[in-house]
């Protein structure tokens, strides 16, 4: 990952005043005098910015800088905009909750924080996930929860969770998402204590195959998966991104001045130029270039259905309770051992495989689930542990 677009992860608020550009950056990734580079001339106001934001839950640590950016200067404008789409790339998950049904020293009950575009999204929800998302510092700013099923070890993390947010001064919509016919269980296990949360809170059944959550970017999907109870997996897909834009065809073969022409030809306009010429975006611009995918399957045992959508994932994060020695046990209770869940990943053909829910049989060496994985999956597998964080990068920046 390049130095700009490390910066601009952390940008947290942006705002024009005077003509002028202000960005407050927090968590610094660069020396300060090597800002220019990336947000050009600016003037240092304020070197260091510590406070609380207790409706946010995270101590935010940087600078602001006023950058002498003219409100009108369009080149300057359109810079600023494909650096801040820069930002739009980070894609990150934190596993938070690894264990089974059990919780061991090690490992908590299931939870998984994926951090995408700046939207915090909570997909299971375990015994004291709160705790774990300070200790992880994942922040707070959740705008969703997405729940496999209602067995105890994916959903008691959720009362305390949201009482902790409303006494923090929560403010912002969340939606919880659970399976169809299980909504009225999350209503009555978010007034455990007689207590009401104080933000809204709107909570959505879900069949496999309904679209939980559909942005301009990406979509979360849900999934058939099989285990004791009604249960669903997700699936985080992003849509096609626009082709690589070929600057030096543009400029030696069709004669384009660089500027803003470049922009709309790789947004997919077309551009007339000032000698009549119409150039259409094909000439310029590639195939479009696939978005990520994260599979999510929650407890299951393996099934066609986690193929189909897994198909060519960045990261396929799957049961695997049990090894080999206890494969019956994973039969008759409805869970994964290593060497399944391996085969479904080689199935699916995706590129990295996570195995969690791991049972605390295996607390002292859950290596045996590993490699039973290995041998039915060719590509990158490892056993999440709790803590664990991913950067998922696109397909074709991969090293």
């Amino acid at each position: 990952m390049n130095k700009r677009r490390r910066l601009f992860h952390s940008v947290v608020k942006g705002g024009r005043e005077s003509g002028k550009l202000t960005i407050q950056v927090r968590h610094a990734c660069l020396p300060i005098n090597q800002y220019s580079s990336v947000l050009g001339d600016f003037q240092l106001t304020n070197r260091i910015v510590t406070r609380y934001l207790t409706n946010n839950m995270y101590w935010s640590v940087g600078f602001e800088t006023t950058s002498t950016v003219a409100a009108r200067d369009e080149r300057s404008e359109g810079r600023l905009v494909a650096r801040r789409r820069l930002a739009s790339m980070s894609l990150r998950v934190t596993f938070l909750g690894t264990s089974g049904a059990v919780p061991t020293t090690d490992r908590a009950p299931s939870a998984i924080f994926i951090n995408r575009e700046g939207d915090g999204l909570l997909f299971d929800c375990g015994e004291g996930t709160q705790r774990q998302m300070m200790r992880f510092n994942t922040g707070f700013d959740i705008s969703a929860i997405f729940i496999t099923h209602l067995h105890g070890d994916h959903i008691l993390g959720i009362p305390g969770l949201v009482q902790s947010l409303s006494f923090n001064g929560h403010e912002k919509p969340m939606t919880i998402y659970t399976p169809q016919g299980t909504g009225d269980q999350i209503k009555t296990l978010l007034t455990v204590g007689e207590y009401e949360p104080a933000f809204p809170i709107e909570i959505v059944e879900l069949s496999a195959g309904d679209v939980a959550r559909e942005t301009d970017e990406y979509d979360v999907r849900a999934f058939q998966t099989h285990h004791q109870t009604n249960a669903i997996g997700y699936a985080l897909v992003e849509v096609d991104r626009p082709g690589r834009f070929d600057r030096q065809k543009a400029e030696e073969e069709l004669d384009i001045p660089p500027g803003p022409a470049y922009g709309r030809l790789h947004a997919g306009e077309s551009v007339e130029l000032d000698d009549g010429r119409v150039i259409e975006p094909d000439e310029v611009v590639g195939e479009p270039r696939p978005g990520r995918k994260i599979v999510y399957t929650g407890d299951t045992r393996p099934v066609d259905a986690t193929v189909e959508i897994a198909t060519d994932a960045d990261l396929l994060v799957h049961d695997a309770t049990f090894a080999a020695d206890n494969a019956g046990r994973a039969r008759k209770t409805a869970h994964s051992t290593g060497g399944e869940a391996g085969e479904i990943a080689s199935r699916a053909d995706v590129d990295r495989l996570a195995l969690t829910h791991i049972s605390s049989r295996y607390g002292a060496d859950a290596s045996p689930i590993r490699r039973e994985a290995e041998d039915e999956f060719g590509g990158e597998v490892f056993i999440a542990t709790d803590g664990q964080t991913l950067e998922i990068p696109f397909s074709d920046e991969r090293e």
